[in-house]
């Protein structure tokens, strides 16, 4: 379709603590925000954060999801928010949830009363069971456990679904409750994520599973691109049953579905012809808020510090993710979490700043302190690992260990001496991290000799240009390191909206990654900005050599740190 000059597209966002929904224009610029934050503003549904925790259960009450909804559009419609300019809408939804609809929900979506709200017309007679487990559940160990055996060990289950057995995948919680209460299983009728289920109440009707939410369910068989029979025949006594429930997943990521509900048309003043777009997840979702080219990467410095990679390159690890990508065939998703991130960069800062919480010591000493502690070409290596947390990549203790490493040989060393732990840490604590990243992501960016194009930094930590300095050097990017200057705080729901953009007004043949590149030039440099030189353009002219140099050490020193079973105190 031709972009209208007073075009709106939706992005919703239903994640574990509020429901946010972004509008943008044809040239995807954010001209309006809202968002209902559960605990505040539906108190009545008592939860904490979002969900209510039950020992290692943690659920969220479905219907508190849909007076969500009814209430952020209410409040958009009393600001005076032009819901008729409105022409796409997709989103995104917290992944592995599930959502358990009754044989009356398909008619109960397809009759909605403008007059009333959703809540009275669809809970609790359109589900099976009222709650969703949330992606913080931790229940399901024994079905994990199901999962890897059904194909032989998690290595092989990551091979087939992207990842190994995950206690809050779908597929695990499917078979936990057709275990529990198999009664309530077999009188589901559809099953949705979260994202399709957000999905399913603009249209009126049961939205498919987006082709890359559905490879976080330890189901999907992603080279085969189908449902894997071992896997259904495990969770369900009649894999052919569960595949209707579940239904197929839509392949075109804007694939105009149909148009929005006469719900929302006559409620809220919605056009007729407002297409709804496939929703995905909120890390899908994420990726699709920046325009990445293949081989781009983005790095999350947050609490936790995430990697996310667009590659084209399937190879998998129990250690990471792999998905579908959300829009483009022949691409893929790939993405490292590490539990220690913020935290640990904090707890260096703090031992090393005179005054109390301020970065600029950390920073000086960082930018000062020359690549892997070397003050001359023949000094040692130093690496350090800062695991105040216990880690998931790699799967270590909590503690601190610090090496030298000299012609390849590893020498774990105590603090004084030949370490300084004011000047040493600062460093070595970066570079750890990135280190990490780097010596995971280099198989998935092999058609770029292991470097990756443009490095997109988000989160409280890429505020620091040490940080992203360091970053930059370690990995490698050709073209440098960028931060989003709009936008950063809704990225999935910017995402969503940018895929419902895409979608309707795609021409034909045109990718995602087109359409963005097109529009985010258009608009100059008021997007992002370029942080660190890239390494075409002579930034760092050797160094990421040297760090590549160190990289077998490195791994060498992660497997004694997961050998010793047990952390270190100094």
């Amino acid at each position: 379709m031709e972009p209208r000059p007073d075009d709106l597209f939706l992005g919703c966002d239903l994640s574990t603590q509020q429901l946010k929904i972004v509008a943008i224009n044809s040239s995807l610029q954010t001209i309006h925000e809202a968002a209902c934050h559960f605990d505040n503003d539906l108190p009545q549904y008592k939860t904490t954060s979002g969900v209510h925790v039950n020992g290692d259960e943690i659920t969220a009450p479905v219907e508190m999801w849909i007076a969500a909804l009814d209430l952020v559009l209410q409040r958009m419609k009393d600001k005076g928010f032009e819901f008729g300019r409105v022409r796409g809408i997709s989103g995104a939804g917290q992944q592995h949830g599930s959502v358990y609809w009754s044989r009356e929900a398909e008619g109960l979506l397809g009759s909605l009363d403008k007059d009333k709200t959703l809540v009275e017309q669809l809970s609790p007679k359109a589900f099976t069971h009222p709650i969703s487990p949330n992606w913080q559940d931790h229940s399901t160990s024994r079905e994990c456990a199901d999962h890897e055996a059904a194909v032989g060990s998690a290595e092989r289950l990551a091979e087939i679904t992207g990842s190994k057995a995950h206690e809050r995948f779908t597929g695990p919680q499917i078979l936990k409750l057709r275990r529990n209460h198999p009664d309530v299983y077999h009188e589901t009728h559809r099953i949705s994520l979260v994202s399709s289920f957000l999905a399913s109440l603009f249209l009126g009707s049961i939205a498919p599973i987006d082709i890359a939410d559905v490879c976080g369910m330890n189901l999907w068989d992603i080279p085969s691109n189908t449902y894997s029979q071992k896997l259904v025949s495990l969770v369900s006594d009649n894999p052919g049953s569960l595949i209707q429930k579940l239904g197929l997943p839509e392949t075109d990521g804007g694939r105009l579905i149909d148009y929005i509900s006469p719900y929302f048309v006559h409620r809220y003043g919605f056009p007729t012809d407002c297409c709804v777009v496939p929703f995905t997840g909120d890390n899908p979702a994420t990726l699709l808020s920046f325009p990445l080219r293949p081989l781009d990467v983005i790095v999350s410095l947050g609490t936790s510090t995430t990697l996310l990679v667009t590659t084209p390159t399937y190879i998998t690890d129990p250690g990471y993710h792999m998905f579908a990508h959300p829009t483009t065939p022949g691409l893929y998703m790939a993405m490292h979490c590490y539990k220690n991130g913020a935290l640990a960069r904090l707890g260096v800062r703090d031992a090393v700043s005179k005054v109390k919480d301020t970065w600029d010591e950390f920073t000086n000493i960082a930018l000062q302190t020359p690549v892997l502690g070397r003050v001359n070409a023949n000094d040692p290596a130093k690496l350090g690992f800062y695991f105040p947390l216990s880690e998931i990549i790699p799967a270590a203790p909590s503690g601190t260990w610090r090496f030298l490493s000299s012609n390849g040989e590893l020498e774990e060393v105590q603090p004084g001496g030949k370490w300084d732990v004011r000047t040493d840490d600062v460093r070595a604590i970066i570079e750890s991290q990135a280190l990490s990243i780097r010596l995971r992501s280099q198989p998935l960016l092999a058609q770029g000799a292991g470097r990756p194009g443009k490095i997109w930094v988000v989160g409280g930590g890429s505020s620091n240009p040490a940080i992203n300095s360091i970053i930059g050097q370690v990995l490698g990017g050709r073209e440098g390191v960028y931060k989003l200057l709009k936008g950063a705080a809704n990225a999935c729901a910017l995402g969503g909206a940018n895929k419902a953009a895409w979608g309707v007004l795609r021409k034909k043949g045109e990718t995602f990654e087109d359409f963005m590149a097109g529009r985010w030039e258009a608009e100059g440099e008021g997007r992002s900005e370029k942080v660190v030189q890239g390494m075409e353009d002579g930034e760092g002219d050797g160094v990421w050599e040297q760090y590549g140099e160190v990289l077998g050490v490195f791994e060498e020193a992660e497997r004694r740190i997961v050998a010793s079973k047990s952390g270190q105190g100094h």
